[in-house]
């Protein structure tokens, strides 16, 4: 693998199939560095999902069908069997367990491996392709919601992690949502959790923004709760990772404390996400496997020790958030109501 620092890209070309390889964002170096990586064994899309260089549900799911892709390509030049090569493939589709669409397009694009290299690209192409549409249908519906439920505005929205071009392709789902009341005219600002504990929020989330030239605030985690109770947010919009088919919500660490905040204030407490993220096979949010991840993402800030030598950390990567918390769920098809009726993909 390549990494090109100070390579040119923009938001619009943040993972690209080029030349039978995966181009992708490094998005561990942002905002200090911007680093194009040229991805072309499954060893290297592996590691760069697991060190969450590519993270973002949606873009994960692009990421493991491009891998699909990769994969025959690899497999080709190195003589694979039938058995090496669905074994690399769940490799990609295990490398990251709470996000459903990894595994769910990794799969849906493997079907068509008998069909032949030319097939797969085709299908992990398309996968792209869909993820930027949705993502636009998605913030306009969002957009729309908000308009009605919160009030026309200027808003202020308060958000967790980084649900944008990172990481969905697009616009993105909660922020491609904030995006779209930014171009109505209908957004004030916006407030960001720093995002514990990679910072996903003032790293990727704030650089998103200024990119756009959105004004914002960041706050500490901690800090969302109150912020919230003292009536300084209209809303809070968050994406998320999976959607349970009860409606229960998987999001980065400290979502659940957000929804509590909103449901006290008694502002809306909404999820953006594609259909893919929903699903019907996991019953509830018990359920969802929530991945923890090494204990140096958390005694660590940035690779600097800020914990005692020893200190453990116990580092879940995600929380689940109750159905009863959440108002409603955008999706680029349709508004659900969890709290009201249960959901399903196709519903």
């Amino acid at each position: 693998m390549r990494g090109d620092s100070g390579e040119t890209g923009t938001l619009d070309d943040v993972l690209a199939w080029r030349d039978g390889h995966i181009v992708a964002i490094d998005q561990t170096v942002l905002p200090r560095d911007f680093r194009v990586l040229h991805i072309i064994t499954v060893d290297e899309l592996v590691d760069a999902i697991t060190r969450l260089a590519i993270r973002g549900a949606p873009a994960l799911g692009v990421a493991g069908a491009l891998g699909v892709a990769l994969a025959v390509r690899q497999a080709e030049r190195e003589g694979w069997g039938a058995s090496r090569l669905a074994a690399e493939v769940e490799r990609i589709a295990g490398a990251r367990p709470t996000a459903v669409n990894l595994r769910r397009e990794v799969q849906a694009t493997a079907a068509v491996i008998q069909e032949g290299p030319a097939a797969v690209e085709a299908a992990a192409t398309a996968v792209w392709d869909t993820a930027v549409s949705v993502s636009l249908r998605m913030s306009e519906r969002g957009a729309r919601y908000l308009s009605e439920a919160a009030g026309t505005g200027p808003l202020t929205i308060h958000t967790h992690c980084n649900t944008g071009t990172l990481a969905c392709l697009g616009w993105g789902s909660a922020l491609g949502v904030i995006r779209a009341l930014h171009e109505k005219g209908q957004l004030r600002q916006v407030i960001v959790d720093e995002t514990r504990p990679l910072l996903q929020g003032a790293r990727l989330t704030c650089w998103e923004l200024g990119q756009l030239r959105i004004g914002h605030s960041l706050i500490s985690d901690g800090a969302g709760p109150f912020v919230i109770s003292q009536g300084l947010a209209d809303a809070v919009v968050v994406g998320a990772d999976r959607v349970a088919a009860n409606g229960d919500v998987a999001n980065k660490i400290g979502t659940y404390a957000l929804a509590l905040a909103a449901r006290q204030a008694g502002i809306p407490f909404v999820v953006v996400v594609p259909e893919s993220t929903i699903d019907d096979a996991t019953e509830n949010g018990q359920q969802i496997p929530l991945e923890r991840r090494p204990e140096d993402e958390v005694t660590h800030i940035l690779g600097v020790q800020a914990a005692p030598a020893g200190t453990h950390a116990l580092n879940y990567a995600f929380d689940v958030t109750p159905a009863e918390l959440v108002t409603t769920i955008v999706t680029e098809d349709r508004l659900i109501f969890p709290s009201a009726t249960a959901i399903s993909a196709g519903g």
